[in-house]
């Protein structure tokens, strides 16, 4: 089962993503971190989803930064999100959380999925610059 733990991200990550959280509060905006680590095999059961599996496709690769370990431990470079709106997750791309929360990554030097070109947008996406 994937990890909610802030404690599995990199070490940088575990720094930025409280600042993230507060700053995505200050704009009015509440998150919930949906995804920090998930293992190789969760990763390919994902990608086989809509291929291989029964239904949709959620992901376009098998290789994750969700997946990254450091001396053999979860690290993950990256972490999922969702924008609450009256406590509800609201997951429709056209609500201006989505741009409120990825600009508040980008402000602290991260990298959002919903910036990514179309076809491989990925909305709930902050990772790490390489």
């Amino acid at each position: 089962m994937p990890s909610r733990r802030i404690e599995d991200l990199h070490p940088e990550l575990r720094v930025l993503h409280p600042r993230w959280v507060a700053a995505c509060e200050a704009a009015g905006v509440m998150v919930l971190t949906t995804c920090t680590y998930r293992s190789q095999a969760e990763q390919d059961a994902l990608y086989a989803q809509g291929r291989t599996k029964p239904g949709r496709k959620v992901t376009w690769t098998r290789s994750s930064r969700h997946s990254e370990t450091i001396n053999g431990y979860p690290a993950a470079s990256a972490w999922d999100f969702v924008p609450l709106v009256s406590g509800k997750a609201a997951w429709s791309a056209n609500d201006p959380a989505w741009r409120i929360a990825g600009e508040a990554a980008e402000a602290l030097g991260l990298e959002w999925g919903g910036r990514w070109a179309a076809g491989k947008r990925d909305m709930p996406h902050i990772q790490m610059r390489r």
